[in-house]
């Protein structure tokens, strides 16, 4: 008979957070898969929603576990972890993830969930119980994968005006109206291969220190079924309020530009996916959105805008942490 380390009600407790994280990872996130279909009114936002979210459950057959590997095994020590450190880690993430929604601001889920992780971590054993190197990788990739994401959209949109330069303007819409659906089905998968997989990674840990589970063994097959639903859920419930932040805020977009941006974008994640990097497809789409401004020049891009994004980016990890560590000390009256 399988003996538990964690109270079955703690433990169902915690899987029920997380997936209620995965949930909001999704409906906060939406509007990275969606904003540019949306306001360049490819689909209506109640279609866009659902095809997002279709795209986001398809991910599951096509990305190996690498992110959730990285998410269980390589950003705190795996002996320190309990149900104190894992319920101070969710709590840190939703409140930040509330906050960022409700203001509007285009934050990253995936690096409040590791600032959550450190945070709860040092309140319990201190920097020791941190694993640079996968930390230190994560935040590497806050300034990498937009740098990657502007590179790739903004050479995507050189490419696609020098092809279809002598193509006249109202057959490029109507060409680029179709392929907008495929990259924003692309973006879709590559949101949910990564961010999916950042839950997969907490549920796994969580049941590894309940006992339930073996580090040697595979996740279970509910656990990664449940947290792609999740996730799909939460995306097809959409996050409007961060919709025209990224839509038309930083740079004016058309059909072409929806589709390099988010080309790029998804070109980004799928690489970051297959090296088991955890990255923010917020700052993906947002630096893929800037670079495409960008070839109608520096001043067509709302660089205010950007720039106070960036701040919310640097300011996800320590905040979170803050509010993760206190939750820590206070889990005790839950669990």
């Amino acid at each position: 008979m399988l003996t538990l380390d964690i109270g079955v009600g703690s433990l169902l407790l915690l899987v029920a957070l997380a997936l209620a994280f995965d949930f909001m990872n999704g409906f906060h996130d939406a509007a990275n898969s969606i904003a540019t279909i949306v306001s360049t009114r490819v689909l209506k936002p109640q279609h866009a929603v659902i095809w997002a979210s279709v795209f986001n459950v398809a991910a599951i057959f096509i990305f190996q576990l690498k992110v959730a590997s990285t998410i269980g095994k390589g950003t705190i020590d795996p002996s320190i972890v309990d149900q104190h450190v894992i319920f101070g880690a969710l709590i840190g993430a939703i409140v930040w993830n509330i906050v960022t929604w409700y203001y509007g601001i285009p934050s990253s889920s995936s690096h409040a969930l590791i600032g959550g992780l450190v945070g709860s971590a040092l309140a319990k054993s201190g920097s020791g119980s941190l694993i640079w190197a996968g930390v230190g990788k994560t935040v590497l990739f806050i300034f990498v994968s937009p740098l990657l994401g502007f590179l790739l959209g903004g050479m995507m949109m050189v490419i696609v005006s020098w092809l279809f330069r002598r193509m006249h303007g109202r057959k490029v819409d109507k060409l680029f109206r179709r392929l907008q659906l495929f990259s924003a089905a692309l973006y879709s998968l590559g949101h949910g291969g990564n961010d999916a997989q950042k839950t997969i990674g907490i549920i796994w840990m969580l049941l590894i220190a309940a006992g339930a589970s073996n580090p040697n063994d595979s996740v279970p097959v509910w656990v990664i079924a449940a947290c792609y639903l999740s996730m799909g859920l939460g995306t097809m419930f959409g996050g409007w309020r961060i919709v025209k932040t990224m839509g038309q805020r930083i740079t004016k977009l058309d059909q072409p530009r929806g589709f390099c941006a988010n080309f790029g974008g998804a070109l980004t994640l799928f690489l970051a996916s297959s090296l088991g990097i955890p990255v923010s497809t917020t700052h993906t789409i947002t630096g893929a959105i800037a670079g495409v401004g960008t070839t109608r020049g520096p001043k067509s891009v709302r660089w205010g805008v950007a720039g106070g994004i960036v701040w919310a980016w640097i300011l996800t990890i320590p905040a979170t942490a803050i509010v993760s560590a206190i939750a820590y000390k206070v889990s005790g009256i839950f669990l």
